[in-house]
C-alpha cells in the first residue's frame, strides 16, 4: 500500500553544501513554470529557522507555546510545526502537499535516501563524487566531464537543464501507476533494507531438505509428511450403521410392521440377506447386512415380540439414510496425508485408523548455535566486572525446540580469529543452520568479517526495523548462516523474522506464514515512517468483544522482562507513522513458550 502518496514524479538535487543547490533551483524554477508545469520544492535544512519574522503575530504564538501555527491569507498559507523530538521524513513532508495541483516535486537534500537525483558538483569545492555509490544518481550537472555512463549536464547551463527536468517529468509521469507506487513505497535509507526485502532475499536462497526418515507413529507428531500417505484399505471398510437402530431395505418403506429377523453388534455381521419385509436390530458402526441400506433410528421405533413398527411423527424414512458407506471417507490408494502436512492430533489418529504404525517425515532440522564476546559469560559462574550472562543462546535454544529442531550448543566463542574459525567450521559440519548472536555486525572487530569471507559468502545487512537492525546472512561451507544482533529482544525478533521463515522453508512448509491477528490500538502507538516497528504488546477481547493490544513495559531492545510479559508483537508497518486508540493494527502472537 502506497502512504507516501507521491503520485506525481519527484527528483532531487544531490551535493554537498556549497555547490549552489538553492541557486540553481531558483533558476529553474521559472523555466519550469513557463513549461506549464506546477512545480513543489521540499528543502531539507541541517539547522534551526524561522520562515515568520521577530514580532509576527505568527510568530509571537508558536513562541508562546503553539505546537502546530497555521497562518493563511488571501494569497497564501503556511503550517509551521515544532518537532523537537523527531525530525520529519522525506514521506511524511510529501503527504503534506496537494498533489492534485502539481506535476513535479523537486527535492534539495535527503541525498542518503533511495530516489532519483540529480548530483550537482563544482570543481572548487573538492569533494567526493556521490554517483559511484548511489545508483539513484540518474544525471550528473557539473563543471567537469568524467568518464560516465549517466547523462552530463553544464552546471551553469540552466536551458540544458531544464530540458533534462521536463523530459524526466513526462518520462516519469507516463509510468504505470503501480510503477509510482512501488518506488516511492520503497524509500529507504541508503544502504538499508526493508523488513520484507531482507526476507524475500533470505527465502530465495533457502532450499527445502530432503532428508526422510522412518519413525513410530508417535514420534511423528508435529513433525512433517515426506511422502504422500495412502490409505491401504477403505474406510470406513464396511457400508456400516451411522446409529443404534434397525436395518432395512429401502424397497420395503411403505410396509406398515417388519419382523426382527435378527440383530447385530459392532464387530460382528449378519451373514444372511435381509428378505422382504425384514429388519435387522443394529449398533453403530456394525455392518449393514446384505441387501440392507436404510437404518431407523431406536428412538423412532417400537419393538413388540418379532414386530416392530416406525413412529413417522418423528420423521419420514428416506432411502440410505443413517448408512456410511464403504471408502466413505477414504477409497483404497486415495491418499489421506499429503506431503508437506504437519501431524497433528487428527492426522496421528487417522493414520492410526489405517492399520499404519510408522511413517516416512522430513528429518528434524540440525541448527548449532553459539554466542560471541569476550565480555558474555555463562549462568552458573561467579559475575565478572564489565561482564554480562549469556541470554541469547537459551532463548535461541527454546525457540528452535518449539520449532521442532535439533539444538547443537556450541557455547560462548572467544573474540578470536581462530577460535571463531574452528567453530564455524564444526557447525557446518554438524547443522543443517548456523546462528550465532553478538558481534557480526559491521564496525565489529575485523577478523570476524575476514573469518567469514573466508569460509563461505556472507552479507552484512542494516534492516530497517527496530529492535534488531544489524544482521548477517550468507552460507558457510553450503550451510545457511545467520549472524545475530546482540541485543535480547533484537535477536529473539529478528530471529521470528527472519529465521523461523528459513527454518520453514528447510522443513518442507509451502508458502508458510505466521499467524496474525487485527487487533483495536488500546492506546496511542508511535513509530517513524518507513522504519517497521515491532513493539511487544498484550492482546486481549475487550468488554465490547473486539481484540484490542496495548503495550507492555519498557520497550528497550535489551530488557527481556517486557518479552516475557508480553503475548504478542505489535507490527506498525514502515508506510504508517502512528495508530491511534480506535484504530486497527496488526499483531503477531508469541507462541514461543514450550
Amino acid at each position: 500500500m502506497n502512504q507516501i502518496n507521491a503520485s506525481v514524479p519527484l527528483l532531487g538535487f544531490a551535493a554537498f553544501s556549497g555547490t549552489g543547490k538553492t541557486t540553481l533551483i531558483e533558476a529553474i524554477l521559472p523555466k519550469l513554470v513557463e513549461r506549464g508545469l506546477r512545480v513543489a520544492v521540499i528543502k531539507h535544512a541541517h539547522h534551526d529557522f524561522d520562515i515568520d519574522q521577530q514580532g509576527k503575530d505568527s510568530y509571537r504564538l508558536r513562541k508562546a507555546g503553539a505546537a502546530q501555527m497555521l497562518i493563511s491569507s488571501r494569497y497564501r498559507r503556511a503550517l509551521i510545526t515544532e518537532t523537537p523530538a523527531t525530525e520529519a521524513t522525506l514521506p511524511h513532508l510529501i503527504r503534506q502537499l496537494d498533489q492534485s495541483q502539481l506535476d513535479l516535486i523537486l527535492v534539495e537534500g535527503f541525498k542518503k535516501l533511495d530516489f532519483p537525483k540529480i548530483e550537482l558538483r563544482r570543481k572548487i569545492i573538492n569533494k567526493p563524487w556521490l554517483y559511484q555509490d548511489d545508483s539513484n544518481i540518474i544525471a550528473i550537472a557539473s563543471d567537469t566531464q568524467i568518464d560516465s555512463s549517466l547523462p552530463q549536464i553544464n552546471i551553469d547551463d540552466i536551458d540544458q537543464l531544464t530540458d533534462f527536468v521536463v523530459q524526466f517529468s513526462c518520462q516519469s509521469s507516463s509510468q504505470s501507476h503501480q510503477t509510482q507506487i512501488a518506488s516511492y513505497d520503497d524509500i529507504q535509507p541508503q544502504g538499508m533494507l526493508s523488513v520484507n526485502e531482507g526476507r524475500t532475499r533470505i527465502l530465495d536462497q533457502i532450499k527445502p531438505l530432503d532428508n526422510p526418515q522412518t519413525v513410530e507413529l508417535k514420534q511423528a507428531l508435529g513433525h512433517i509428511v515426506h511422502t504422500d500417505i495412502h490409505s491401504p484399505v477403505n474406510v470406513p471398510q464396511h457400508t456400516n450403521s451411522a446409529m443404534d437402530g434397525y436395518a432395512i431395505r429401502s424397497a420395503d418403506i411403505a410396509l406398515n410392521s417388519y419382523t426382527v429377523a435378527g440383530q447385530v453388534l459392532a464387530g460382528h455381521h449378519y451373514s444372511q440377506p435381509l428378505q422382504v419385509g425384514e429388519a435387522v436390530r443394529i449398533m453403530t458402526g456394525a455392518p449393514v447386512p446384505q441387501d440392507a441400506d436404510t437404518v431407523i433410528m431406536r428412538e423412532q421405533a417400537q419393538q413388540d415380540g418379532d414386530t416392530v413398527t416406525f413412529n413417522l411423527s418423528m420423521g419420514a424414512i428416506k432411502a440410505g439414510q443413517n448408512v456410511r458407506l464403504a471408502g466413505e471417507d477414504l477409497a483404497i490408494g486415495q491418499v489421506a496425508v499429503a506431503k508437506g502436512q504437519t501431524i497433528t492430533a487428527p492426522e496421528l489418529g487417522m493414520i492410526a485408523s489405517l492399520g499404519l504404525n510408522k511413517i516416512t517425515i522430513n528429518s528434524p532440522i540440525r541448527v548449532s548455535i553459539f554466542s560471541t564476546g569476550d565480555e558474555v559469560q555463562a549462568p552458573g559462574e561467579s559475575q565478572q566486572q564489565n561482564c554480562i550472562y549469556d541470554s541469547n543462546r537459551y532463548s535461541l535454544f527454546a525457540l528452535l525446540m518449539g520449532l521442532g529442531c535439533e539444538v547443537v550448543d556450541l557455547g560462548i566463542i572467544e573474540d578470536s580469529e581462530a577460535a571463531l574459525e574452528a567453530t564455524l567450521l564444526q557447525a557446518s559440519q554438524q547443522a543443517d543452520m548456523i546462528l550465532s548472536s553478538g558481534g557480526v555486525s559491521v564496525g565489529d572487530a575485523d577478523y570476524i568479517k575476514t573469518v567469514l569471507d573466508k569460509l563461505g559468502e556472507i552479507n552484512f545487512w542494516r534492516i530497517n526495523m527496530r529492535p534488531g537492525r544489524p544482521l548477517a546472512f550468507g552460507h558457510i561451507n553450503g550451510i545457511p548462516f545467520f549472524g545475530l544482533p546482540g541485543n535480547p529482544v533484537a535477536v529473539m525478533v529478528t530471529f521470528l523474522q527472519f529465521v523461523e521463515p528459513a527454518i520453514r522453508k528447510q522443513q518442507g512448509y509451502q508458502h508458510w506464514q505466521p499467524q496474525t491477528y487485527t487487533a483495536i490500538a488500546a492506546e496511542p502507538l508511535r513509530s517513524r515512517i518507513g522504519r517497521t516497528e515491532y513493539l511487544r504488546g498484550y492482546f486481549k477481547w475487550d468488554a465490547n468483544g473486539r481484540l484490542s493490544v496495548q503495550t507492555i513495559g519498557s520497550q528497550g531492545s535489551g530488557i527481556l522482562r517486557s518479552m516475557s510479559e508480553a503475548n504478542c508483537l505489535i507490527e506498525i508497518p514502515p508506510q504508517q507513522e502512528y495508530a491511534q486508540i480506535g484504530d486497527k493494527v496488526t499483531v503477531i502472537p508469541l507462541d514461543i513458550r514450550l
